[in-house]
C-alpha cells in the first residue's frame, strides 16, 4: 500500500534503513512523497538507500551515519540537524539483531549486554530524543519494530526474546503516559522475516524455509497502513505472521 504521494507533507525518521525492513519501509515512504530522515551504522550502504529513496521520489532525503544504541554518540551525530528533526512526525525504529550462540546457557554478560544495548536500548535511545519533538509539534507517530518473540516462545534466544519484549513494553508505557500529548505508539510483531538475521541462526534456515518466510516488503505494508490511519486513529499492536509454515 503505498498511495501516490500519500505521504507528501510527512517527514519520517527511519532508523535500522540500510537494510531489512527499515530499507524497505524507506522506500515506500519515498514512492509515497514523504521526506525523510534516514538513520544507519554503514555509511556505504546509507548513501546508497539515500540516493534510492531520492530517485523515488522522496520529499526531501537526509542520511545520518549513527549508532542508535550508543546514546552519546546519537547525540553527537544528530548535532547540526535540529531544523530537521523538529519537522519529523513520524519515528520508525527497525534496529535489531541477534546472535549466533544464542542458548541461553552459552550467553555471556557481555553477549547479554550487547543485546540490550542494540535491540532495546536503541529503541529507548530513540524514543528519547523524539518524544520531546513530537510533544513540542502537539503529536506524532511512534512505530517500533520488534518480534513475535515478544509474545510466545520460539527458537529465537532468551537475550532477543527478553530484548523484544521490552521493546513491545515500552512501546505501550509511551503510549499509555503520551496520549494525551497527541503522540501514538504502535508496535509491530512480525514472524520469520527474510532478512539478513537469518543469517545469523545457529542453522541457516533451509531455502524451504526461506520460502515461505515473510519479505521485509510485508513489513513496510504495515508500517505505511499505520502511518497512513488519521490522527484519530491508533493501532497499539500489530502481529504479522507467514502464512505458511
Amino acid at each position: 500500500m503505498t498511495p501516490d504521494k500519500g505521504l507528501t507533507g510527512r517527514n519520517i525518521l527511519i532508523a535500522g534503513a540500510t537494510s531489512g525492513m527499515g530499507r524497505a519501509t524507506a522506500r515506500d515512504a519515498a514512492r509515497a512523497g514523504a521526506g525523510l530522515v534516514l538513520l544507519g551504522r554503514d555509511r556505504v550502504r546509507l548513501d546508497e538507500v539515500v540516493h534510492e529513496a531520492s530517485d523515488l521520489g522522496a520529499g526531501s532525503v537526509l542520511g545520518i551515519q549513527a549508532d542508535a544504541a550508543d546514546a552519546p554518540a546519537l547525540s553527537e551525530a544528530l548535532q547540526g540537524h535540529a531544523a530537521a528533526l523538529r519537522d519529523i512526525d513520524t519515528l520508525v525504529n527497525s534496529v535489531g539483531v541477534n546472535i549466533v550462540d544464542r542458548a541461553f546457557v552459552n550467553l555471556t554478560a557481555d553477549s547479554w549486554a550487547s543485546m540490550i544495548a542494540t535491540n532495546l536500548n536503541a529503541a529507548f535511545n530513540l524514543a528519547k530524543v523524539m518524544v520531546p519533538v513530537f510533544r513540542a509539534r502537539g503529536g506524532g507517530l511512534l512505530i517500533n519494530i520488534s518480534s513475535t518473540a515478544a509474545r510466545k516462545p520460539d527458537p529465537s534466544g532468551a537475550a532477543y526474546q527478553a530484548t523484544k519484549a521490552g521493546v513491545m513494553a515500552m512501546t505501550h508505557a509511551i503510549m499509555e503516559e503520551e496520549w494525551q500529548h497527541g503522540i501514538r505508539a504502535t508496535v509491530i510483531l512480525p514472524g520469520m522475516t527474510e532478512t539478513p538475521l537469518l543469517e545469523k541462526r545457529p542453522t541457516p534456515p533451509t531455502e524451504e524455509m526461506r520460502a515461505k518466510a515473510l519479505q521485509p516488503e510485508d513489513i513496510a505494508e504495515a508500517c505505511m497502513f499505520v502511518m497512513c490511519l488519521p490522527e484519530r486513529a491508533h493501532v497499539s499492536e500489530l502481529m504479522i505472521q507467514p502464512a505458511k509454515r
